[in-house]
This record gives C-alpha cells, sequence and structure tokens, in this order.
C-alpha cells in the first residue's frame, strides 16, 4: 500500500502489514514515517494511492474505535454524554444504551464522575474518557494514536496497565501509535518499526511475553533486553530516512 499526498510527498511506500485477530500491534518510529497516516488509512478517513486494505469481513472497517492524540471531548458535555457520543450519531435513544455507558465507565474507573464535565478531570481521567467511548460500541479493532504522549510517566505507566486490562476484559485487537520504545514493549505483542522518506515498515519485533503483564515485566531482564532490541531498530529506521 502507498500513500503519495498533493505535491509529491510520500507518506508511505510498500507499506505491508498483516493484524490478526487479538494482536496488539505498535508502530514504532521517528517523526514523519507515516504512523499515524496508516492509523487515518484503516480508518478511512483517508484512501491509498495505491493497494488497498483487506478486511475479513465485508463490516470490518465499520468496527472500530479511534482514540486520538488529544481526548477531543465535547467541553459542554457531562462524561456520560460524551462516551455515549457514537450512539448518538448513529440514532440510538440513550435509554437504549444507558447500561452499556454505564458498564464501560465502570471498566475505566469512571462511574463516580458520570456527571462530571471535562474542565474537572485532570488530563489522565480526560484520556480515559476518550478510551470510553471508543470501547462502548465493543469495536473488534481499536486504533490509539499517541493517546499518553501528552501525560507525565506516572499516569502513563498506569493507563499502559489500564489499557492492557481493558483489552484483556473486552478482547480486542490494537494498533497503536507511540514514540516509545518502553512503551511499545511493554504493551505489545509485536513491535512494528517504520522509517521516514519514505514512509515503511523496516522490521518487526515480537515480544514473546505472556499476557497479563506487570511491573514485575517492566523490571526485568526480558523487558530490558526487548528494549534494548527495538531501540536499535528505531536507532536503523532513523539512520535509513532518505
Amino acid at each position: 500500500m502507498e500513500k503519495t499526498f498533493h505535491g509529491g510527498v510520500i507518506a508511505l511506500r510498500n507499506m505491508n502489514l498483516t493484524v490478526n485477530e487479538g494482536d496488539f500491534i505498535s508502530l514504532l518510529g521517528p517523526s514523519g514515517c507515516g504512523k499515524s497516516t496508516a492509523l487515518k488509512l484503516v480508518t478511512g478517513l483517508m484512501q491509498p494511492t495505491s493497494g488497498r486494505i483487506d478486511w475479513a469481513s465485508d463490516n470490518g472497517s465499520g468496527n472500530l474505535g479511534v482514540v486520538f492524540q488529544e481526548p477531543t471531548l465535547m467541553p459542554w458535555a457531562q462524561v456520560m454524554d460524551n462516551v455515549y457520543l457514537p450512539f448518538r450519531i448513529r440514532g440510538v435513544p440513550f435509554a437504549e444504551v444507558r447500561d452499556e455507558v454505564l458498564e464501560v465507565l465502570r471498566l475505566v474507573g469512571l462511574e463516580k464522575f458520570q456527571r462530571a464535565f471535562p474542565r474537572e478531570l485532570s488530563g489522565g481521567m480526560k484520556m480515559r474518557v476518550s478510551i470510553a467511548r471508543a470501547l462502548v460500541t465493543k469495536p473488534r479493532l481499536i486504533l490509539m494514536d499517541e493517546p499518553f504522549a501528552a501525560l507525565d510517566e506516572i499516569t502513563r505507566f498506569k493507563l499502559n496497565n489500564d489499557l492492557l486490562s481493558l483489552r484483556e476484559k473486552i478482547g480486542c485487537t490494537v494498533i497503536f501509535v507511540t514514540h516509545s520504545v518502553f512503551e511499545s514493549v511493554f504493551l505489545s505483542d509485536r513491535v512494528v518499526v517504520m522509517a521516514a522518506r519514505p514512509g515503511r515498515v523496516i522490521e518487526e519485533l515480537t515480544v514473546d511475553a505472556p499476557y497479563p503483564r506487570s511491573e514485575e515485566f517492566r523490571t526485568s531482564v526480558e523487558y530490558a533486553r526487548y528494549c534494548r532490541l527495538a531501540s536499535t531498530a528505531l536507532h536503523r529506521a532513523t539512520g535509513e530516512a532518505a
């Protein structure tokens, strides 16, 4: 698959990636390597210049949730209404999905904040609302574009843990964009390393560590080894930028 923008800028070239049901894949690479572009192509927000995206089922592309870099919440709406938004867009009455909204708020630990407004929440809590909104329709695939990049490290670690816990409960597939070697290794069973100019996959690293993963894994020799491998691949990707 390839994507070329107006002016001849090649964002992606020969982008080939197989995503299996239940995968947690991180796209890791330097700025400008096409990670976010690849995610937008999967969502259908843009179309490839050449090539295609094949889904295992006809309705696959309509059965996904997206979490952006910023929470993008409606500031005038309470937490519950922000999470309800995907159903509202589809014309589904709130009364029919109230239980689903409350359940996903419980899963992300915000059931006591359902009546709060975004201005009353911390950065980490706002991102939890965004994740809840992506999960509320029970999608098969979740796309996450550097959702924790702007958060402090303690909050980021906590949300990494929570994300893996949510994934285990819901059983969805995840494609996660990040600049962080440490985050990609902790979360993923496959780290896809990309190089820039043009954006392309140069290496895939399988993280053969069982889930659930805990602080014990984060401080283990095994984790450190995988981080070194990913860091070496990322350094190579930076050097291979044309």
